[in-house]
């Protein structure tokens, strides 16, 4: 579950973005703040994972408040969202590690895929308890570096295809069969297995049986190891 924090002095806003948030799996709102010292004490008080800070607060701007928050809360990850354009105020929250930075308005899809990105690259550390330079290079999004040459891919396995079946499940933390990916890939069903078992014999992957109410179990297939 990430617990979330709300840091926005407008409590209409605030309330918005809490309903966003409810509409979420495994997030809870652990509270509200509508200026910088209730932020400060609602850290304080509270377990949080991830703050949502405005930086027009009303008695300190909230990238002011960045170096205080990575001093004494430095597990504390940060969304910024606000209504601020400038180009420093970008600069300095990017100095300080925020995981994100939305404009107002926001809207549900901008704001869902944001918080999902988070979830999903916080699952992706917590699977890997050592690092190579790809599970690195997927983190920051950098899919294509380190790929394999086209000519070192078994036959019937395409670098283009395979890079597609890996984005897919990595955007996908709980999992998917074969069925659901050669939707996805617009594939067969024989084709998305292929990809998929391709990627558990590399060690990139891996599968676990899903049983239903009824049939057969069916695997299911994971990016992360």
């Amino acid at each position: 579950m990430i617990r979330v924090a709300i840091a926005e002095d407008d409590f209409r806003v605030a309330s918005l973005h809490e309903q966003f948030l409810s509409s979420i799996t495994n997030v809870s709102v652990v509270g509200q703040a509508l200026n910088a010292d209730q932020t400060l004490e609602l850290l304080r008080n509270d377990d949080v994972d991830l703050l949502l800070l405005d930086i027009y607060m009303p008695d300190v701007f909230g990238t002011e408040l960045l170096p205080e928050i990575r001093k004494s809360f430095p597990s504390v990850d940060i969304i910024m969202i606000t209504a601020a354009t400038e180009k420093d105020m970008l600069e300095t929250s990017l100095r300080y590690g925020v995981f994100n930075y939305l404009i107002k308005p926001v809207k549900l899809e901008r704001f869902k895929t944001a918080i999902e990105d988070y979830k999903r690259k916080k699952d992706w550390l917590v699977s890997h308890q050592e690092l190579d330079q790809s599970v690195v290079d997927r983190y920051f999004g950098h899919a294509n570096a380190g790929m394999p040459e086209k000519d070192q891919l078994p036959k019937g396995i395409d670098s283009l295809t395979l890079e597609k079946v890996k984005n897919i499940l990595f955007n996908t933390v709980e999992g998917m069969t074969a069925e659901a990916m050669s939707e996805k890939m617009g594939a067969s069903r024989t084709t998305a297995r292929r990809y998929l078992e391709y990627l558990i014999s590399t060690g990139e992957g891996q599968a676990e049986l899903e049983y239903g109410i009824v049939g057969r179990p069916e695997r299911k297939y994971f990016i992360y190891s």
